[in-house]
């Protein structure tokens, strides 16, 4: 599918991969990208985005991605006559922990607290998920609205989410919650490519390595440098606009459906 003249949406465009994919859809032509964070910064991204493009095509809107309403508004803002026909949603949180941990003072076993547990799925599984699912609606109304009926190959793509996943997605000591999340976006991306296929709609799923951005940085110091670099064939920490790249590849090509994994040759972590 075309990026060119398309309404996009990109969740976690305040830094990091969400905000270099924003930047890309801009400059692969979008008519309009809704750049999406919790914090305020997102209204100076956009802004950035708007002076490099010399253009007011970023609309930022600041929320909760696992708020149903904020999402449905969201979306409901940036469609006019056409809808949202991209979606990224990138927002994502670590909170890291070993799954069972001893205290030595007690003896006695602690687990992951629950109540991260779940706050974990519902940014990094949930929100992905349903940001997707609101996107393959809109398609899907808009057909409805005129007779379009089942997608057929002589149409061009209407819609494109790719899911960001993670290298973690294979297992990572002391990210069950994480982890857990990413591998489940395995199952969703392929479902909701089946399912959004009736209406031409693909959704893909990229799993990036370790990657130069906010999250990466909540490593301890010298992790990376110390320990994990040398796993990586590459021998560097991957740039975030190169994720983009990929991205906005996977979009324009309707070959590729993944799960495409973009982690500089790092192999599976134990």
């Amino acid at each position: 599918m075309i990026v060119q003249g398309k309404i996009a949406l990109v969740t976690g465009a305040a830094s990091g991969i969400g905000n270099a994919v924003a930047e890309r859809l801009v400059e692969a032509g979008a008519r309009k990208v809704g750049v999406v964070d919790l914090t305020d910064s997102v209204v100076a991204a956009a802004e950035q985005i708007n002076r490099s493009a010399d253009n007011d095509v970023a609309i930022p809107f600041q929320g909760d991605v696992t708020d149903s309403s904020f999402r449905q508004q969201v979306y409901s803002d940036l469609k006019d006559h056409d809808p949202v026909r991209i979606c990224v949603p990138a927002a994502g949180i670590l909170r890291d922990a070993m799954a069972v941990k001893l205290n030595k003072e007690n003896g006695k076993a602690e687990l992951y607290d629950e109540d991260r547990f779940r706050q974990v799925l519902e940014v990094n599984l949930m929100h992905p998920t349903y940001w997707t699912m609101q996107m393959i609606a809109g398609i899907a109304e808009h057909r409805a609205a005129s007779d379009s009926g089942k997608w057929s190959a002589a149409e061009d793509i209407q819609g494109c989410s790719v899911i960001i996943g993670s290298v973690s997605s294979r297992g990572n000591r002391g990210q069950v919650s994480y982890s857990s999340a990413k591998s489940g976006l395995n199952a969703a991306s392929k479902t909701l490519n089946v399912e959004g296929s009736f209406y031409g709609i693909q959704t893909k799923i990229i799993h990036p390595g370790f990657v130069q951005t906010p999250m990466v940085d909540q490593l301890p110091d010298g992790l990376f440098e110390d320990h994990l670099r040398k796993l990586v064939p590459i021998d560097r920490l991957i740039q975030p606009a190169e994720i983009a790249n990929t991205v906005v590849a996977m979009i324009e090509n309707p070959i590729i459906s993944g799960p495409v994994w973009a982690d500089g040759g790092l192999p599976p972590m134990t």
